[in-house]
């Protein structure tokens, strides 16, 4: 078994944003309380220094209108080469700032506002995590897969991992 070790405060904003800033795609799940629940790919923009998640939107677009009538969000990010994953449950909020998207603007997002950032559809989703769970490896990616190889050969646990709990 694992180690356990929850996180609070800087320390665990910091374990969001190096597992979100790495992995920059996330699983974006809305109407969570319904299932199936919908669920897309989405590119994060930020994880800042509250620990809030941020990301370019179309405000037309349909987990639009699901965020608006049920703001509850769950946020799935998967590392499977580094052995890290990153699961985070928050409130969704609709943020219609332009300088702040003037900050989050990159050259790829052009792909979904042809207009630019100044496409009248491009808003913003700041996810303000309420609970979040992360699972990382202690030694690396290498050592975790030798690590797991002698257990399976002596059949004695020599999981290399760390989980826990994050609260910003």
């Amino acid at each position: 078994m694992g180690t356990i070790q929850h996180l609070e405060g800087k320390e665990a904003i910091e374990q969001m944003q190096k597992i979100a800033d790495d992995a920059s795609i996330c699983m974006f799940c809305t109407s969570t309380s319904e299932i199936p629940f919908a669920t897309r790919p989405m590119a994060t923009q930020r994880v800042d220094e509250q620990g809030s998640f941020w990301f370019l939107s179309s405000h037309t677009s349909e987990k639009e209108k699901q965020i608006h009538k049920d703001a509850q969000v769950q946020l799935i990010y998967a590392q499977p080469d580094n052995y890290r994953f990153l699961s985070v449950t928050g409130q969704a909020e609709h943020v219609n700032d332009r300088k702040k998207i003037e900050e989050f603007w990159n050259p790829l997002a052009k792909n979904w506002f042809p207009e630019g950032k100044d496409d009248p559809n491009l808003t913003l989703i700041k996810v303000t995590p309420s609970e979040a769970h992360y699972w990382d490896t202690k030694d690396g990616k290498l050592l975790s897969v030798v690590k797991l190889a002698i257990g399976t050969l002596t059949g004695q646990s020599k999981d290399g991992g760390v989980t826990g709990d994050l609260r910003p």
